[in-house]
C-alpha cells in the first residue's frame, strides 16, 4: 500500500484493497495495499475499520516513522506517518509504492465458514484530514483444518482400512491417496467426528492418505499420513 495524493488533474489510482481468510476463533493478518500515487507527508493516516463481528487486535508494522494504533475495543486501527528527520528525502519514507501495511484481525468463534464479513473499510487521509483514497477489504471466514486420526502410520493395514477423524460439523470430508484419487467421502457429524471405508481396495505397499474438508466454498486439508497396505483382504 502506498500513501499518495492525486496531484493536479491527476488520478488517485486504484482503490485500496486487502483480503484474508481467517478461521473462526482465530487471528489473521490483513495486508493493505493498492495505492501507488504521489506520497503524502507527515500526518497522513491510513485507517482500517473492522468488518462486522470481527475486531482489530494489532497494527504490527514497525518501519521508521510510522505509528500504529488500535482503537479501544478493536473497531478500527490506524497507521500514521510521522516522518523522520534522519532521511534526506522524508517523502520517500511515506507510504511508498509496493509497500503493504498489516493489520491483525480476530474472527469470532461462532462465525460461519465460507461467509464474508461485511463492512470492512479502508480510508487514506492527508495531514489536513482530506480523503485521498478509499477501499474495501474482504475477510472470508475460513474452515478449520480437519484431522485424519485413523489409520495410524506404521501399522500394516488391510486393503480397505476404515478412516476417521474430526472436521467442522456439516463439512464434506474426502480422503484421497498419493495420486489424488478419491478413497472415500462422508459428512462430519454434529460432534465433529467422521469416518468412512474405501469403496475400492487400496494397492498393497507404501502409500499416503490425506483428508480434505469442504463447506460453503472453502476448504482445508489435514496432514498427510504414510501407510503400508498388506496383501490381505477385509477391514481393519
Amino acid at each position: 500500500m502506498a500513501y499518495g495524493s492525486e496531484g493536479a488533474g491527476g488520478s488517485a489510482g486504484n482503490d485500496l484493497w486487502a483480503s484474508a481468510t481467517i478461521e473462526p476463533g482465530r487471528e489473521g493478518i490483513v495486508e493493505v495495499g493498492g495505492y501507488e500515487g504521489l506520497p503524502l507527508g507527515a500526518g497522513s493516516v491510513l485507517t482500517l475499520t473492522a468488518p462486522a463481528k470481527a475486531r482489530v487486535t494489532g497494527a504490527p508494522f514497525t518501519a521508521l516513522g510510522y505509528r500504529g494504533e488500535v482503537a479501544l475495543g478493536g473497531s478500527s486501527a490506524t497507521y500514521t506517518f510521522e516522518g523522520t528527520s534522519t532521511s534526506a528525502a522524508p517523502e520517500r519514507e511515506a507510504m511508498g509504492k509496493g509497500r503493504t501495511f498489516p493489520f491483525v484481525l480476530s474472527v469470532p468463534p461462532d462465525a460461519e465458514p465460507g461467509t464474508r464479513l461485511p463492512d470492512c473499510a479502508l480510508i487514506l487521509r492527508d495531514a489536513n484530514g482530506t480523503v485521498r483514497q478509499r477501499g474495501t477489504c474482504t475477510v472470508t471466514v475460513g474452515l478449520p483444518q480437519p484431522t485424519l486420526d485413523r489409520p495410524q502410520s506404521g501399522v500394516p493395514l488391510s486393503t480397505t482400512p476404515r478412516t476417521s477423524g474430526t472436521a467442522y460439523p456439516g463439512a464434506q470430508v474426502t480422503v484421497r491417496d498419493a495420486l489424488e484419487e478419491e478413497v472415500c467421502t462422508t459428512t462430519a457429524a454434529p460432534d465433529s467426528t467422521w469416518s468412512c471405508v474405501p469403496g475400492r481396495t487400496l494397492p498393497p505397499g507404501a502409500g499416503r492418505l490425506q483428508a480434505t474438508a469442504t463447506l460453503n466454498g472453502v476448504s482445508a486439508m489435514s496432514e498427510q499420513i504414510h501407510i503400508t497396505v498388506a496383501r490381505s483382504t477385509g477391514g481393519r
